[in-house]
């Protein structure tokens, strides 16, 4: 019964508006006898031969632009009008965007482990932390000077890079991605090892309990994925992965998906979506993770680090030398994972696709055939669909850099605002080969917790692309 729901939200707007369309603008005037006196300015009006008229003239009134639409049922239509200021298929747009978002807060909670269980404390919290950045940064003159200054900085470090689609990829993962895996393992020993992890946790776990109610470890995890990627942040709660409830261990799978890392955003910048957009989409990206995670999986047992509460962790290392020791070694371990995962994942997903081509298709195909309706919910203009859930597809099946790529290609082809949102929904790492870094690589730090990392996974997918989707929707309300 619960993949009903996903067939609802694949098909509830597969039917758009095609009778309802923008008929052009209409212009409109005074009246037709309206005549024009230049006495004024020296210029003589001839009126009519029999004499002067004794009526005065009447001065020729503003012309109005009105936004016409056509409405067709069949051989009927009517055709009808509205001031500049209203935009009926704009209203819609957004209007829809926001009924998009409140069917991906549904399917979570229809989709949940225990909807009894569910905090609507921390639903509240999460939306209201997003609509608030969201209004402050895109709807506010200091917000908009705030965002762009920092999307100016990023823009400034990663201008002049050019990525191409075949070659790169492999490369910053191999010898930028997996060597940042060691060197993150090896400082998080260190930070821990000196404390400061602990007292970074319960400092987050004191913060968290008065608002949304998350833990200290989830939160420090959350925090960390906004400024590092998915395989970093885990490192900085490594001691506290093994004891972690399911609800918890869900939150950190999702929260380093639906994030983008670094370097991703520097690609990103590269292909050319804004910015500001990027690091907009950062910010919404971390509270919405936690909220689909905790509607899914919602939290039912008591999290050690929750509160304040600190556990009683003994020092793993004799010294600063030892701490580095470890930290090299479980870095490797985890690095050796991510790369066997990405090279089985990318290896399985190019036999389906071949299989696929058998039958005259692919994979991207089917995924963006099937999120058309799915890019429709989030706002994007009907014409637009197919393009866009396309690129939603190939993010999906592939990865972030492939999809990001493809959808620089649409810029000019489909509408800005289009662009816009769709940027937005591609702004994490939510696709399968992510999946199996996620299972692979935390199953390295914690080997205890395969089997819950296993079953979690799909559902990790799903929380983290409809964490994308939910940002999108914001952006497709305001922009």
């Amino acid at each position: 019964m619960r993949t009903a729901i996903l067939v609802l939200f694949f098909i509830v707007a597969a039917g758009p508006p095609a009778a309802f369309a923008r008929d052009g603008r209409e212009a409109k005037v005074g009246p037709e006898a309206a005549t024009i006196d230049r006495a004024a300015d020296g210029v003589g009006v001839d009126v009519d031969e029999a004499g002067p008229v004794d009526e005065p003239p009447t001065a020729a009134r503003p012309v109005i632009h009105r936004h016409g639409y056509r409405l067709s049922i069949g051989s009927w239509s009517v055709r009808f009008s509205f001031p500049p200021g209203i935009d009926l298929l704009d209203l819609g747009d957004r209007a829809r965007a926001f009924m998009g978002l409140l069917l991906i807060v549904w399917v979570g909670v229809y989709l949940s482990d225990d909807r009894r269980a569910i905090s609507w404390r921390l639903v509240f919290w999460c939306l209201a932390v997003q609509w608030v950045l969201a209004v402050f940064l895109l709807r506010t003159a200091p917000g908009d000077r705030l965002l762009g200054a920092a999307g100016g900085m990023v823009d400034a470090l990663v201008g002049g890079l050019r990525v191409v689609r075949d070659g790169p990829a492999a490369y910053l993962v191999g010898f930028v991605a997996l060597p940042a895996v060691v060197l993150g393992s090896v400082a998080s020993a260190l930070l821990y090892h000196l404390g400061v992890v602990q007292r970074l946790v319960r400092g987050f776990a004191s913060a968290t309990a008065w608002l949304p109610g998350t833990s200290g470890a989830e939160s420090l995890d959350a925090a960390a994925t906004m400024l590092v990627g998915q395989t970093e942040a885990p490192l900085t709660i490594r001691p506290y992965l093994p004891r972690l409830t399911n609800s918890e261990l869900l939150t950190v799978m999702t929260v380093g998906m639906a994030n983008v890392s670094g370097l991703t955003m520097a690609a990103y910048v590269v292909f050319g979506v804004d910015p500001r957009q990027i690091l907009l989409s950062v910010l919404l990206s971390a509270p919405g993770a936690i909220l689909i995670s905790k509607l899914l999986v919602p939290e039912t047992g008591t999290p050690e680090t929750y509160g304040g509460r600190q556990p009683a962790f003994a020092r793993a290392d004799a010294g600063l030398p030892a701490a580095v020791w470890r930290g090299t070694r479980e870095g490797i371990c985890m690095a050796f994972f991510i790369a066997a995962a990405l090279i089985v994942a990318f290896g399985l997903i190019a036999m389906i696709d071949r299989a696929l081509g058998l039958l005259g298709g692919s994979l991207e195909a089917f995924l963006g055939w099937a999120l058309a309706p799915v890019a429709y919910i989030l706002g994007v203009a009907w014409e637009d669909c197919r393009p866009v859930g396309a690129v939603l597809g190939t993010r999906t099946a592939l990865n972030e850099l492939v999809a990001i790529a493809d959808l620089s290609h649409l810029r000019g082809a489909i509408l800005d605002r289009s662009f816009i949102i769709a940027g937005f929904a591609l702004c994490g790492f939510a696709n399968l080969g992510s999946t199996a870094v996620q299972i692979w690589g935390l199953g390295a730090l914690a080997p205890e917790r395969r089997a819950d990392l296993y079953r979690l996974g799909a559902r990790a997918l799903l929380a983290a692309t409809l964490a994308n989707f939910l940002s999108a929707c914001i952006a497709g309300v305001l922009v």
